[in-house]
């Protein structure tokens, strides 16, 4: 993934596209060179599912259920139950990251295809919250704002397993 904020163009679809490949591509970055055995270590008190794999696994999952399962439709298949509510996280930290980062950037560009051929108003074949149906552009910003807001936590993360730090 190339790691840009500066969209080839102005309008929505770029904007939108480009910011999450940003996000994408900075939590991908942050992971570089981390030693295969800081990515399961959960090193904040109070915090054991908080490691990089587990982020890593959260991302792509919520992708995953984003795009696959609330906008196409498709029967879940997402890893999480109600009696294990974060199991997504606790599989990032029992696997190898490289794997891991292997199936979420596989994953982003089947998605980014599936964005660049629909409509960003086209609404999501399944209701959320409240019976609400979303667009295309509002699973966008919304997957915009999880991953940044993950990505501070990878930072946190990173550099508590070795001190790297960055952008």
């Amino acid at each position: 993934m190339t790691r840009t904020d500066l969209p080839p163009a102005w309008d929505e679809r770029s904007l939108l596209t480009t910011f999450l490949d940003y996000a994408r591509a900075t939590a991908v970055a942050k992971c570089a060179g981390l030693a295969p055995e800081d990515a399961g270590r959960a090193p904040l008190p109070g915090s054991p599912l908080m490691t990089l794999g587990g982020l890593i696994s959260h991302l792509r999952w919520v992708e995953y259920y984003w795009f696959e399962v609330v906008f196409l439709g498709a029967e879940s298949r997402v890893p999480w139950t109600e009696e294990d509510p974060d199991r997504e996280m606790r599989m990032g930290a029992e696997r190898p990251l490289t794997e891991l980062l292997a199936e979420y950037e596989e994953q982003s560009a089947r998605y980014r295809d599936l964005v660049a051929a629909t409509d960003l108003s086209a609404p999501a074949r399944r209701t959320v919250r409240d019976g609400v149906r979303v667009t295309l552009g509002w699973i966008l910003m919304h997957l915009i704002e999880e991953t940044s807001r993950h990505n501070g936590h990878v930072d946190i993360l990173r550099e508590l397993a070795d001190g790297t730090t960055g952008d």
